[in-house]
């Protein structure tokens, strides 16, 4: 079996501050079966979301989420290719 997934929102801001500045992919649902997937380094946590630097060819753009959206399946991450769903 993997890892262990977060079941917290705490234990997924303690798992993604520790590992700040690898390589990250998001899946994140926009409903209606639309996701918008990207992949970039994940920059920064603060207390209630986290900032992750998007890979673009033109500009350095960066995005933010929220813990919550990660416990809800609504954003699916994957660090370093290990995932970090809630389920």
């Amino acid at each position: 079996m993997g890892v262990q997934k977060p079941t917290t929102i705490e234990e997924i801001r303690q798992h993604l501050e520790s590992n700040l500045g690898k390589r990250i992919f998001i899946r994140a649902n926009q409903g209606r079966r639309r996701y918008l997937e990207s992949e970039g380094v994940l920059a920064e946590t603060y207390p209630k979301l986290f900032v992750v630097h998007l890979d673009q060819s033109n500009a350095v753009r960066r995005r933010s989420y929220t813990y919550a959206d990660v416990l809800t399946d609504t954003v699916q991450i994957t660090i370093d290719n290990e995932s970090t769903s809630s389920c």
